[in-house]
């Protein structure tokens, strides 16, 4: 799902336009016992709990597609009649009035989730009838093209808030306030079924975790049967690794330097074709590599050795393992930080038979918030008459 798609259906959860049709939670103890559940009609909630619910349901799809946003395939055994698709489709189907599938629904979480503690799972049913565009991409009132029915879920811890002197509007006065157990925002959820170009796409779910250097493999195995990907900083260490192996001790300032610019540049490009996560297979990898300058003797086993730690069909999500913005070189004693369009600044010499970092000065010079001439090393005063800020 793009960060539009995933912002229409935010922008749904407000008073005016909200379309939740039920509201279903579990809470679970630490020793996974069920201690209450409730199915209710959304809509006869208290105005005020409804904004609480509203902030859960957003943090659940808020984030970056790709990193703590992830798009979810199921696997052909999820088809099957016993399977985790047949039963999210039975679920959202039910209007989530079947008791006998909740039960089951949190079952299924209870016995694969990984935390120890107190959590509250939050499950919610919404039909939204998607409106039409124009070619201009403006919304056309009382157009609807299609219904998209979906489910959403969020597990959210519960931790006791700090005791200590509360204000008592009975009586006037601060009084000591005993803990309460309070919902924390969202561990873990997932929207089924996802929402691509504007339509349902039940072949899909977008799944959403908190950390985003791990995922709950047990979960998703079982409740989605869908193939886990690897975790954000995980594509980074093995981007990271890869290419420290690929240049061995032959790395060269300039090629990482260029293969830190080719990224960017191909992150850009894609992005005006598709606006989906940009993705990065073994090939495209190599491409990168070539392109930014490492020898090819030096990229003969790449691919195979993508495959030993991506995996066979592995696939890299390019802001995962992009810098950004940030470009930083590093010495034991020295952390330089250079934002990513003007690297070309930055550049390594042989100054008197010893390697040197070199940054070219052609604006003002500050150290330690001081301004300094770069040309004479003198301190500017700024408070003198006369001087001018650049």
């Amino acid at each position: 799902m793009t960060k539009k798609d995933i912002s229409e259906i935010k922008s749904q959860y407000t008073l005016e336009d909200c379309g939740i049709l039920r509201l279903c939670g579990c809470y679970v103890d630490g020793e996974r016992n069920k201690i209450t559940q409730f199915n209710e009609n959304f809509l006869n909630l208290p105005e005020e709990e409804k904004y609480k619910y509203f902030d859960i349901f957003k943090k659940t799809l808020s984030g970056t597609p790709g990193k703590n946003l992830v798009d979810m395939k199921f696997n052909v055994d999820a088809y099957a009649d016993e399977g985790a698709r047949t039963f999210l489709m039975n679920l959202r189907d039910s209007g989530l009035k079947d008791e006998r599938l909740l039960d089951e629904f949190y079952d299924r979480i209870i016995n694969n989730y990984s935390y120890v503690g107190n959590y509250l799972i939050l499950l919610i049913n919404q039909v939204y009838d998607i409106p039409g565009i124009t070619a201009d991409n403006i919304g056309l009132e009382d157009a609807s093209d299609d219904v998209y029915d979906y489910i959403l879920c969020c597990v959210c811890h519960i931790n006791l808030s700090k005791p200590g002197l509360g204000y008592d509007e009975e009586d006037n006065n601060f009084h000591d306030k005993k803990p309460a157990h309070m919902v924390d925002v969202p561990d873990v959820g997932f929207l089924f079924p996802a929402f691509n170009n504007r339509s349902s796409d039940e072949d899909m779910t977008l799944f959403y975790t908190k950390d985003i250097s791990k995922f709950e493999d047990g979960l998703i195995d079982c409740l989605l049967d869908c193939a886990i990907p690897l975790p954000a900083k995980q594509q980074k260490e093995i981007f990271t690794s890869l290419i420290s192996e690929a240049l061995g001790e032959d790395a060269d300032f300039e090629v990482v330097k260029n293969i830190h610019e080719n990224l960017e540049q191909i992150i850009e490009e894609k992005k005006q074709e598709n606006p989906a996560p940009v993705m990065l297979d073994k090939t495209e990898m190599k491409d990168l590599l070539e392109k930014s300058g490492v020898k090819e003797e030096k990229l003969e086993n790449f691919e195979e050795h993508f495959e030993m730690a991506a995996g066979e069909h592995g696939k890299l999500v390019a802001s995962n393992v992009s810098s950004g913005k940030k470009f930083e070189v590093k010495t034991p004693d020295v952390v330089i930080k250079i934002n990513s369009d003007k690297t070309d600044i930055v550049s390594t010499q042989v100054i008197d038979g010893r390697q040197c970092l070199v940054i070219q000065i052609d604006e003002r010079l500050e150290v330690n918030g001081i301004s300094v001439n770069p040309d004479t090393g003198e301190v500017i005063d700024r408070t003198a008459d006369g001087y001018v800020e650049e």
